[in-house]
């Protein structure tokens, strides 16, 4: 089975902070300019960090309609398109599909599929989210959105979205046809998203929002990310998924020896790179004449957490709620 990677410091593609190439000996690293300086302080504050998922995609007119269907909350809440329009009401999803040619595209793409028998048809559409943490205005992130659907879309693939505060945090799904009005299919990937990422955290700053944008191993996270449908089902209470996983690991704290998991080693090298990367970037800062930050971030580094596996996670959890239990009962007075 291959090992899980969660973050590739390997890639040529530049991340959001590229704080390990600081870290790497070699010829003299480019000067920091203001916005970077500006993005090391957010990030070392912890700023309310962006989100932008893709969740899925629909391959099906009956797909798209469904999704339609959830994020207009069965006709209860409100869709918002490219065009301006309000959509609300049961059954707005049948005029939008109607609208986006989309029975057309599928049409088309069917009649290819039967030529090339046993592969998946393309996706009809993407569907993204763009979340922030509780308390941020849900207003801000919903034009934080539109704004981002005008500068990526605008004049080329049709989308629409909905903004969900019921979760507690303000988000926005954004559906977006995969097929350009010119005929251009979107495919995307990693550093899109990474791009993506980045503009929208800029879109909210420009509302008066603090926001920011920068991988989780940078941050010294390790949370491992979990399909759409396991994500809201944990949000529920619901992952049976994820009690099957507890279980699992509660026998083997049971047991007295919990297995370590593969990806361990993975997640101990990328915290060495990101913590040498961190104290290179403090050394510049100290030696640009900016001492103050170069001091918060080497407090920084020196106070990320250990880094744990899903399964450490799961077992710290455990044990809490066991030691939480334990001093509850000794707390209980006896007759």
């Amino acid at each position: 089975m291959p090992k899980r990677r969660i973050v590739d410091l390997r890639e040529n593609n530049r991340p959001l902070l590229d704080v390990v190439s600081y870290g790497r000996r070699g010829p003299a690293h480019r000067p920091l300019s203001k916005a970077d300086v500006a993005h090391i302080s957010r990030t070392v504050r912890r700023a309310p960090e962006v989100l932008v998922k893709v969740s899925g995609g629909a391959r099906s007119l009956r797909g798209v309609a469904q999704h339609l269907d959830y994020i207009g909350r069965e006709g209860r809440g409100e869709v918002r398109t490219d065009d301006g329009d309000r959509l609300q009401g049961m059954g707005f999803e049948k005029a939008l599909l109607k609208d986006w040619d989309l029975d057309l595209e599928a049409h088309r793409r069917y009649s290819e599929r039967a030529i090339i028998a046993g592969r998946k048809p393309p996706k009809l559409v993407h569907n993204l989210v763009f979340s922030m943490p509780k308390g941020t205005p849900p207003d801000k992130v919903l034009r934080a959105v539109q704004v981002f659907g005008r500068e990526k879309f605008a004049l080329k693939h049709r989308y629409a979205m909905a903004l969900h505060v019921d979760q507690g945090n303000p988000h926005v799904h954004m559906v977006v046809k995969a097929v350009s009005e010119q005929g251009v299919r979107l495919y995307i990937r990693k550093p899109m998203l990474r791009e993506w990422r980045g503009d929208f955290a800029q879109y909210l700053r420009d509302q008066g929002v603090e926001a920011n944008a920068t991988e989780r191993a940078v941050r010294g996270e390790t949370r491992i990310t979990k399909r759409d449908g396991i994500h809201r089902a944990m949000l529920r209470g619901e992952s049976t998924h994820m009690r099957a996983r507890a279980n699992a690991i509660g026998r083997e704290l049971a047991a007295g020896r919990l297995t370590p998991e593969s990806g361990k080693r993975v997640l101990l090298e990328t915290r060495k790179a990101v913590l040498v990367g961190w104290r290179g970037l403090a050394e510049i800062l100290e030696r640009d004449g900016n001492p103050q930050l170069a001091s918060t971030v080497r407090r920084f580094a020196d106070t990320m957490p250990p880094p744990r596996t899903e399964k450490e996670c799961i077992a710290h959890q455990i044990e809490a709620k066991i030691t939480a239990r334990g001093r509850a009962e000794d707390r209980v007075p006896t007759t």
